[in-house]
């Protein structure tokens, strides 16, 4: 079987579901990799932003599903649409990025788990700071990783010779 672009995105996909289900620090996932590199490389833009909710829903199978879970994947669904609207992944995609998870999530914490007041919103996002530390270095690490392992699998085995 020769390998594609797709076939190693794919890889890169299953890898990032299965990591979910391992030991790792809160909110250290490869999920906003999955979401900005689906988006910028897939032609069907559906199937694109479906990925990313995939790969959640079936690591949330085993690890639990709560009401929580929408935010979580809407929060997702709007990563995608970031990388689309950046059409790559860098600094500024993966910023926003971590922003977005961190605010919609967040939000839905609040109104599930806290006081639906003032107060109640403010310590909600208070609690959340220490976590957003790691998203965003979960979504710098897994998001350059992917890239650079996309680029030199692209240069090593899909390129095409110069003469």
């Amino acid at each position: 079987m020769k390998l594609n672009k797709t076939h190693f995105i794919i890889g890169i996909i299953i890898i990032a579901t299965a990591s979910r289900l391992i030991p790792h620090p809160p909110n250290f996932t490869p999920i906003t990799a999955v979401a900005l590199l689906s988006i910028i490389n897939f032609r069907s833009k559906y199937l694109a932003l479906a990925i990313p909710i995939f790969c959640l829903f079936i690591s949330d199978l085993i690890i639990g599903l709560s009401i929580i879970n929408l935010f979580v994947y809407f929060s997702f669904f709007i990563i995608s649409v970031v990388g689309y609207l950046f059409g790559k992944i860098n600094i500024k995609s993966v910023l926003i990025s971590s922003l977005v998870f961190f605010f919609i999530s967040n939000f839905g914490v609040w109104l599930i788990g806290y006081p639906n007041t003032w107060e109640g919103f403010v310590a909600c996002y208070l609690a959340a700071i220490p976590f957003f530390g790691w998203t965003v270095a979960g979504d710098l690490f897994y998001s350059y990783s992917a890239k650079f392992s996309l680029n030199f699998f692209e240069k090593k085995y899909i390129s095409i010779p110069s003469n």
